[in-house]
C-alpha cells in the first residue's frame, strides 16, 4: 500500500482509469453530489516513491459532459473516451445522446451517451473528432473497450433495460466506425460490467460481467479478430463470477482479474472481491514452466542451484520463495481443515 498525497480524486464509483508512460489518468464518475467529468493524474515511476495526484484544470478544448461508466482506448498518447452514462443540459442534447429521465425545472436530462473525445496528454488538449463514416454503436454505459492495433474495439453494455453482445471498433487513425462485426458462429451471452482485454495482435478476451438476467457471469471467450469467431473457454472456473472488476495481461498471457463483486449489484451487495484470479489462455514459456519445477523440487535439487548462471539463479530464488510460501499456507490450510472436522466429529459423538 502506498499513500497518495495531492488533489486526491473525490470517492467515486464508475471512475474510468487508464495508464500512458506510467501515468494514470482518472476521468468521470458518480457520488452523492451528482456525476463528475474532472480528470485527475497521477505519476506511478516516482524515484522517490511519493505518488502525488494532480487535477488537471490547465487545458486547451472542451471535455465531455459529466458521466460514469464509461470506457476508455489508449492510443498514441491519447486518452480516447466513449459512452457512458450522464446528465446533459438542454442545449447539450445532440443525437448521441439516448435521454431516460429528466428535470425539467432545471432543465437536465439524464441518459445515455455514444459520443467520442479525445485527451492528449502531451498538448494536455480536449477535442472531439470528426467521424468521418460508418454507423457508430447504440448509446450505452457499462461496456467496454480494448485496443488491438489502430483499432478501438468495444463489446456490450445497457441502455435502458437492454444489455446488448454486439462487437463494433472505431480506427482510431481515420475516425470511421465498423458498424455491428458480423460474427461467425456462437456469441456470449448479452452483458455489462465485464472486462475486454487484449492477449495477442489478432485476439480478445472477455470475461464475467452481469448478464440480461441479472445473473452474475464467470465464462471466459477469445475472439479471433482475423475469422470473427468467439470460441468459449472451458477449463474456467463456474465458482467465480465477477461484474465491474479489472483485468490486465500478464508476461505469459496470463489474465489477472481483481477487485469487483460477485453480486447482482442492482439487489444484493455483499461485499467487493478482494483475490487474485489468473486464467491461463496458453502454455507457459519452457522457461516458466523449468524455474516452477526447479521451485517446487529445491530441496532435491539443493546442490545443484548454487551452480547456475548469476541472473539465472536470480530468477530461480524467486521461485523457491514464492512455492515455499504457497506450500506454507496450502499446509496451514490443511491444518485448519483437520481441526475443524476433528472438532465436527467431536461435537456429533
Amino acid at each position: 500500500m502506498h499513500l497518495m498525497e495531492g488533489e486526491l480524486p473525490t470517492s467515486m464509483s464508475g471512475s474510468c482509469g487508464a495508464c500512458i508512460n506510467g501515468k494514470l489518468y482518472v476521468f468521470g464518475g458518480y457520488d452523492d453530489k451528482g456525476y463528475s467529468n474532472r480528470l485527475y493524474f497521477v505519476n506511478l515511476r516516482t524515484r522517490d516513491g511519493n505518488y502525488i495526484w494532480e487535477k488537471i484544470t490547465n487545458f486547451e478544448g472542451k471535455p465531455p459532459t459529466p458521466r460514469d461508466k464509461l470506457s476508455c482506448w489508449v492510443y498514441k498518447d491519447r486518452l480516447i473516451y466513449f459512452g457512458g452514462y450522464g446528465c446533459r443540459r438542454h442545449n447539450e442534447l445532440q443525437d448521441c445522446f439516448d435521454v431516460h429521465d429528466a428535470s425539467w425545472e432545471e432543465q437536465i436530462f439524464w441518459g445515455w451517451h455514444n459520443d467520442v473525445h479525445v485527451f492528449d496528454t502531451k498538448t494536455q488538449s480536449w477535442f472531439q473528432p470528426e467521424i468521418k463514416g460508418g454507423v457508430p454503436p447504440q448509446p450505452r454505459a457499462a461496456h467496454t473497450c480494448a485496443v488491438l492495433g489502430n483499432k478501438g474495439y468495444i463489446f456490450g453494455g445497457r441502455v435502458l433495460q437492454t444489455r446488448m453482445n454486439d462487437l463494433h471498433y472505431l480506427n482510431l487513425d481515420t475516425w470511421t466506425w465498423s458498424g455491428r462485426v458480423p460474427i461467425n458462429g456462437e456469441n456470449p451471452k448479452h452483458r455489462s460490467w465485464h472486462t475486454l482485454t487484449p492477449i495477442a495482435d489478432d485476439k480478445l478476451f472477455l470475461f464475467g460481467g452481469l448478464s440480461a438476467d441479472n445473473i452474475p457471469l464467470s465464462d471466459g471467450w477469445i475472439h479471433n479478430v482475423i475469422t470473427n469467431c468467439w470460441k468459449q473457454l472451458t477449463h474456467l472456473p463456474k465458482t467465480r463470477p465477477r461484474l465491474w472488476h479489472t483485468a490486465c495481461l500478464g508476461k505469459e498471457n496470463e489474465i489477472m482479474v481483481f477487485g469487483g463483486s460477485k453480486d447482482d449489484l442492482l439487489s444484493l451487495d455483499t461485499g467487493h472481491c478482494n483475490d487474485l484470479l489468473i486464467f491461463q489462455t496458453q502454455p507457459y514459456s519452457l522457461l516458466r514452466s523449468c524455474l516452477d519445477c526447479i521451485g517446487k523440487n529445491a530441496i532435491i535439487l539443493e546442490s545443484q542451484i548454487s551452480l547456475l548462471p548469476p541472473k539465472l539463479l536470480q530468477q530461480v530464488l524467486k521461485k523457491i520463495t514464492f512455492w515455499t510460501a504457497a506450500n506454507h499456507r496450502e499446509e496451514q490450510r490443511a491444518q485448519k481443515e483437520e481441526i475443524e472436522n476433528k472438532c465436527q466429529r467431536i461435537s456429533s459423538n
